[in-house]
């Protein structure tokens, strides 16, 4: 290497790690891929009021479209629908509010629910927007309704990501019991209406930027 280049080196090694005036957080973006069931059962009704759980889903995420910060890169992924994109109803990247919230509203609910996959979709795109980025946050977020059918592909993939550092947020949707991911992911939470699945999402899209502590899942039941 020249010494040239050493130089620089040098001095950006000063700039972000020596001198203490320097903001770190002013680099960061936070990501975070939002992982949506729509499986057929999620055509049934929801308890509470709302109607059916896919209908709740959909205005309860448009509502955390319209209160996302600038800073944060989202991304929507579907376990059955938007094939022809390999699942991303919205790729991560900078929002497009407008353009979110159409898709989000043509969404029909249909089919299995292959958790596993749609993780390892999600935490590879993550995975690869950490690799362009050394500052930032990344955070994929589960919002279903009831267990994975592809549960073998589900616990391969499931300590993989963890222990890559990604931190992983379950929302179980109008269910009977906790979800199974209750206990191995950084929090879970359980939504029976409307308002409870958009307080959810906004609280955990809230925490990007907070220091979680990888390998011991937080449990957490969000009241109702």
């Amino acid at each position: 290497m020249c010494i040239r280049s050493n130089i620089a080196l040098a001095s950006a090694f000063v700039v972000f790690t020596l001198i203490p005036s320097v903001d770190r957080s002013a680099f960061a973006t936070d990501h975070a891929v939002i992982v949506l069931d729509d499986s057929g059962s999620m055509n049934e009704s929801m308890r509470g009021p709302g109607g059916r759980k896919m209908d709740a889903a959909k205005r309860a995420l448009v509502k955390v479209i319209e209160q996302i910060p600038e800073r944060t890169q989202v991304g929507i992924l579907l376990l059955n629908g938007a094939r022809a994109s390999n699942h991303w109803l919205v790729p991560l990247g900078p929002l497009d509010r407008g353009v979110a919230t159409a898709k989000v509203n043509s969404i029909v609910a249909n089919g299995g629910t292959p958790l596993g996959e749609a993780m390892r979709l999600a935490a590879d795109e993550l995975l690869r927007a950490r690799s362009k980025s050394v500052y930032g946050t990344y955070r994929l977020i589960v919002v279903t309704d009831g267990e994975a059918t592809d549960k073998r592909a589900l616990d391969q993939y499931l300590p993989d990501l963890l222990s890559r550092g990604l931190v992983v947020d379950a929302i179980g949707v109008n269910m009977d019991q906790n979800h199974s991911l209750a206990t191995r992911v950084h929090s879970y939470r359980r939504a029976d209406d409307e308002a409870s699945l958009r307080n959810a999402i906004v609280e955990i899209l809230a925490e990007n930027g907070k220091p979680v502590e990888f390998g011991k899942p937080l449990f957490r039941i969000k009241p109702v």
